[in-house]
Formats: C-alpha cells, structure tokens, sequence
C-alpha cells in the first residue's frame, strides 16, 4: 500500500489472484482463499491496517487480543490475527504472504517459546516489502537473559537498528508500546 493513494480492493483481489495462480492449488482452494479475503473489508476501507500475530495459547492470546483491541481503538484503523481469517487453508505460508500484502504493518508480538510466529519472523526479514511494514513488541523477562533464540534474536536485532522493535514487560508496558506503533 502506498500513503499516496491506497489501492483498490479489486486490484488487490486480482494481485492475489496472480500469486494463487503462480502456485499449484486447485481451483477450489483458489476460489476458497480469494472469498476469505474478500471477506476483510475493513483492510480497504481504513488508512492503517494491522496484522497482528503471536501465540494463541491462553494467557499469550489474552496479550495478542490487547494489542488488537488498542489498535482497534485508534480512528480510521482496523487490527486482525490470521485466525480471523476464515477459511480451511492448507498451506499457512501462503495464507501469510497474502494477507501480509494486503496490509500497511504487520505486527508481532513475542513472548518466550513458543513465540508461534518464527516461520512468519523469517519471511518478514526475508522480503523487503514486509520488513518495511513490520513491528515487533518483544517480551523482556528478568529471570532469564537470552529467552528466545539465536535466529529470533537476529531478528529483533535488526527491527530494533530500525526502530521497528518496542520492549515490554508487563500487560501495562505492552498496551504503552502498542501506542508506539505508527
């Protein structure tokens, strides 16, 4: 998405389209996955879209659903997990990838294993187009020095040279680097 002229859903679809049809999926699948994504409205009706991803096991989800929820509150934006895309889809990567081009940020939220977005943090440092639109808000913990490992901590190395990660401890310092994100 470009901050001059945000892109026409159609063209999107059609973008998407292309990317499926690069693939060997049925036409089934394609027409499956395409309905999902028509289905997000509000990607292309607000200025600032969030794609927000972590762990969904239950005391991570109820941080993940906080994020969602304050950046929610902000005017003209709307914030998802890839849960909430509907649909059966087989491949993840892929359903990743598409959503990922929709959206102007994508969003991680990192806590200790399992952070549940590792295969996502390699594809976002991977593409160019991805990193540029890419946050992550990482968990520091006092007990232990290196929580996560080598390939993750290269990762938040280079979102924090660019100033694309934010630190928190507690539930009130992640709802405080959520108000950091642009």
């Amino acid at each position: 998405m470009t901050e001059q002229e945000p892109p026409r859903p159609e063209d999107l679809l059609e973008s998407a389209s292309d990317r499926l049809a690069a693939d060997e999926i049925t036409l089934a699948d394609n027409e499956e996955i395409l309905h999902a994504l028509s289905e997000l409205t509000p990607i292309y009706e607000n200025d600032r879209t969030y794609f927000v991803l972590g762990n969904y096991d239950r005391e991570p989800i109820r941080r993940l659903n906080l994020v969602v929820d304050r950046l929610n509150r902000r005017p003209d934006a709307y914030a998802f997990r890839m849960v909430d895309v509907r649909g059966e889809w087989d491949n993840g990567i892929q359903k990743f990838c598409l959503i990922a081009d929709l959206v102007s940020h994508v969003v991680g939220v990192a806590e200790r294993d399992p952070s549940d977005f590792l295969v996502e943090q390699g594809l976002l440092v991977g593409t160019e187009e991805y990193v540029s639109k890419s946050y992550v808000l990482k968990r520091e913990y006092e007990d232990e020095r290196r929580p996560f490992g080598w390939m993750q901590d290269g990762v938040f190395e280079l979102l924090e040279e660019e100033g694309r990660l934010h630190r928190w401890e507690t539930e009130s310092d992640l709802a405080e680097a959520v108000e950091r994100l642009p």
